[in-house]
């Protein structure tokens, strides 16, 4: 892990700052968190949720992402923070795929990837040389240093608006990524899955409005042409697989007309962080 990340990092105990001694990081006040065999470290406080994505789900995401079906996306998360250096902290950063892309425009970015499933932590940690990974719970005080970062990518995660807002510098960039209504709608509707509120922007913008300023949104859309195994991922990786039987859906999704014609549609949305103090 870079020393670059270690610095913007803090004690999920204390708050302190980190350093690394050996194949750990250590607080002044002598907490030690291990720095796992894969490059990743733990900073869950004890009142943090573990889990997370499973194993399967995440190896579903990695082959997925990594075919480029959604590099669109990732290409519109780039341009977004195209102005941003420093810092760049992912809250459910999952592979790493997004916070990767963002890197690779620019060596001067590290990035710090925040997952509570430790199988994501793991393939994040190999996702991009300057990227270091960290299991954390979104819903707990996030273990970063306040105005540490100057833009957080939120790609189909929890929100957690407080935090966010406290590790962004005062003026940082928040970019967030929320399905559309009509995302993967043919796949939705043939396959009994998980619908996308409608207003689910407009809550987002509500849930920010006290701590961050609208910059920019756009719709990211574009078709998807997909196979047997490719079409199983896409579900696996998503919140549909927490709620249905996997040889259920997989009998359904043999049943399909192949390829699997889908539309990919989404929401990038740009937000400013407004410049009151970390703590106010």
């Amino acid at each position: 892990m870079l020393d670059d990340v270690v610095a913007v990092l803090a004690c999920p105990h204390c708050g302190a700052d980190l350093d690394r001694a050996g194949s750990t990081l250590r607080c002044a006040t002598s907490h030690v968190f291990d720095i796992a065999r894969q490059g990743y470290v733990s900073l869950l406080s004890g009142k943090s949720r573990t889990g997370g994505d499973t194993a399967a789900m995440v190896a579903a995401r990695a082959d997925f992402l990594n075919a480029g079906h959604y590099a669109p996306i990732a290409d519109a998360v780039a341009e977004a923070v195209s102005p941003v250096e420093g810092c760049v902290v992912d809250l459910g950063a999952g592979t790493g795929y997004y916070l990767a892309r963002v890197l690779a425009e620019s060596p001067e970015r590290v990035g710090v990837a925040l997952d509570v499933s430790k199988y994501a932590c793991r393939r994040a940690a190999k996702a991009h040389p300057r990227l270091g990974a960290v299991v954390a719970d979104a819903w707990q005080p996030l273990p970063v240093q306040s105005e540490a970062a100057s833009a957080v990518l939120n790609v189909f995660a929890p929100r957690n608006a407080s935090e966010m807002h406290r590790v962004l510098r005062p003026g940082g960039y928040l970019v967030v990524v929320v399905p559309n209504s009509d995302h993967l709608a043919e796949l939705v509707a043939e396959l009994d899955l998980l619908k996308v509120d409608e207003h689910k922007q407009q809550r987002l913008t509500e849930q920010l409005a006290d701590r961050f300023t609208p910059v920019s949104q756009q719709t990211c859309e574009f078709p998807l042409s997909l196979g047997e195994a490719e079409t199983e991922a896409v579900v696996a990786m998503g919140p549909s697989a927490w709620h249905a039987e996997t040889e259920d859906l997989r009998a359904r999704i043999a049943a399909l007309p192949k390829p699997v014609e889908l539309t990919a549609s989404v929401t990038v949305a740009v937000y400013q962080r407004r410049g009151w103090s970390a703590g106010g």
